[in-house]
């Protein structure tokens, strides 16, 4: 007995100041089941802690859609076994559970969240939203070596693109106005049509 409590106050860190406390993605679905967060409607985990997303206006779902099939269209084209996903939660690390707005992958069918290592390319369709998909949710997904990252900014009529992670940044980057053709620096023979947005 007395062996255990040893071992168990070596692992405590020294604390002088109230800490936050990060769920990890099990804690997050288990409160999710349970109602915690049901009269926010749509939540998603970010380094430990729960983000209510706000509501889509037009502008937001549209620009959603046509990516969904420009993509969808673009990867058939190239006989692609990646699937685009709209709004399907990711399993990005032990405590980032993100609901991006588009998310290719090779596992698009199974149980629970979509694997991390199955993710070849994340968009976030941003327009409330552009400074927080720029830094935090940019960062998470570096983090999580996620090949390519684009920006829909819907405000300013641009695709932010992002590639090359290295460490909590991509280290390539360019930026592709609304209208141009969009090619995946990531994913061989892949362009898509932004003309509709």
């Amino acid at each position: 007995m007395g062996d255990n409590i040893h071992i168990m106050t070596e692992h405590l860190p020294l604390n002088t100041s109230p800490l936050p406390v990060k769920l990890r993605i099990d804690d997050y679905l288990l409160l999710e089941g349970a109602g915690a967060f049901q009269m926010y409607e749509k939540t998603e985990l970010i380094d430990g802690e729960v983000y209510f997303m706000n509501a889509q206006h037009r502008p937001h779902a549209l620009a959603k859609i046509e990516l969904y099939d420009s993509l969808r269209d673009a990867l058939r084209a190239i006989g692609s076994g990646l699937r685009p996903m709209v709004e399907a939660s990711v399993a990005l690390s032990d405590h980032s559970a993100p609901e991006p707005d588009l998310v290719l992958t090779s596992e698009p069918r199974g149980p629970g969240l979509i694997p991390v290592a199955s993710v070849a390319l994340i968009v976030e369709v941003s327009d409330a939203t552009l400074e927080k998909d720029r830094q935090k949710k940019m960062a998470i997904y570096a983090r999580a070596n996620i090949p390519e990252y684009w920006i829909a900014d819907v405000n300013n009529r641009t695709i932010h693109q992002m590639w090359a992670p290295e460490g909590e940044d991509y280290t390539r980057r360019q930026s592709v106005a609304f209208g141009q053709v969009v090619t995946a620096a990531s994913i061989d023979g892949l362009s898509v049509a932004t003309t509709l947005l």
